[in-house]
């Protein structure tokens, strides 16, 4: 891409920031279009773009290949995240999940071609949370565009659970419980999105979620007169946790998305 030969064009008062439209086109993460046109590797209509311009909503962006290079360096590791590891940062003495990424635990059965190396390690964060009681798959990620799709105010991926419960009441919980699980339930002060849920044997419930609220499944239950006596997360959108074992990890493939 070569550079503009005229002056450089002046931020905009009106019109979107261009940063803002290559985040909603799917083009690059907020942070990433910023860098990239700071960078002089993104042009609007024909010429270079500059930090903080806005365009039209309808204005064509050209993204220099070298920012593609850049952005399919980075990686997504799926982790089965084992009990007594918290997602995030450390706390309380607890181990972050991503101390777990390391060569010895990559899954022998991981079939990317993908070599590790500890530089994938920085900016590796969780894209979402398992409490430090719930166990299965924790996608971390240094790609700014999965983080959004998975975790973004508007997300709409399902998460998956397989969650073990204990009836407080005699006999066995009624139909009730089911629909007030399924829509009916308020959580601080907000009603919940409708979820999908249903008993997979006598003691064990399946959830599925479009939202993730704080111990959300915890609460659920609670509300409804059932103690969980264990979650594990099985699902994110269409990749699963299948065989991989507590405390590995793999790389996301290839050709695997989440949508």
């Amino acid at each position: 891409m070569q550079s503009a030969t005229m002056s450089e064009p002046s931020p905009a008062a009106d019109g979107v920031r261009v940063s803002k439209l290559m985040t909603e086109r799917g083009l690059a993460s907020r942070r990433e279009a910023d860098g990239w046109i700071e960078a002089g590797w993104v042009q609007v209509d024909g010429q270079v773009a500059v930090l903080g311009q806005r365009a039209r909503p309808d204005a064509v962006i050209t993204i220099d290949p070298r920012a593609r290079e850049q952005q399919a360096t980075r990686v997504t590791v799926l982790l089965h995240k084992p009990i007594g590891y918290v997602s995030g940062q450390a706390e309380d003495g607890y181990q972050p999940a991503v101390s777990l990424v390391r060569s010895e635990t990559r899954w022998r059965d991981d079939r990317s071609r993908q070599r590790f190396h500890p530089g994938q390690l920085r900016g590796l964060a969780p894209a979402g949370r398992l409490d430090i009681d719930s166990a299965g798959l924790l996608v971390l990620t240094q790609d700014g565009r999965v983080a959004k799709l998975l975790i973004g105010a508007e997300t709409r991926v399902e998460k998956e659970y397989l969650v073990r419960v204990a009836w407080r009441g005699a006999g066995r919980p009624g139909p009730e419980v089911l629909e007030r699980l399924r829509h009916g339930l308020v959580l601080d002060d907000r009603p919940l999105k409708p979820a999908r849920v249903s008993w997979q044997n006598e003691d064990q419930l399946r959830f599925v979620l479009r939202e993730g609220r704080k111990r959300q499944i915890r609460r659920m239950c609670e509300l409804v007169g059932l103690d969980v006596l264990g979650l594990k997360r099985v699902r994110i959108g269409s990749v699963v946790l299948g065989a991989l074992p507590p405390g590995q990890w793999r790389y996301l493939g290839e050709h695997e998305r989440f949508v």
